[in-house]
């Protein structure tokens, strides 16, 4: 299941984000993982939740954030839920065409290993693609 998070830069996106790691670290079993463009998060993550800051790594377009993504379930069987902050700076990418090509296949990759996927992208929600809404 993949749910998106879509608003302009400042509204709040991140603030949710947090929230939202906040309740998940009370409810959920198992690991979560929060990939974010830089590390800035740092101070406000429950020990649940572990912390990837991408700008470590060589991602720079969405096949290495999906191969980035595979390793990381192949190292960690136990991950319950992926949060994605800021997934446009994260790919390097604001093709929302090639976006919603993403979040298909998240969807298609999360589903069937029970692993929940919420992201957040700074854009205008009017301009999401059809595909992009499904997950809005």
């Amino acid at each position: 299941m993949v749910k998106l998070i879509m608003s302009g830069s400042g509204e709040g996106k991140t603030k949710q984000l947090l929230a939202l790691m906040d309740s998940a670290a009370e409810t959920e079993v198992g690991c979560m993982v929060c990939i974010e463009p830089t590390r800035n998060m740092s101070f406000n993550l429950r020990h649940q939740t572990r912390l990837v800051d991408a700008s470590e790594f060589a991602i720079g377009n969405f096949d290495a954030l999906q191969g980035f993504i595979c390793g990381l379930y192949a190292g960690n069987y136990d991950i319950s839920h992926i949060f994605i902050d800021n997934l446009s700076k994260i790919a390097h990418s604001k093709d929302l065409e090639r976006t919603g090509a993403f979040l298909d296949w998240l969807d298609g990759f999360c589903t069937p290993l029970n692993i929940k996927a919420t992201i957040t992208i700074s854009a205008d929600p009017e301009s999401a693609t059809e595909t992009m809404r499904k997950y809005l």
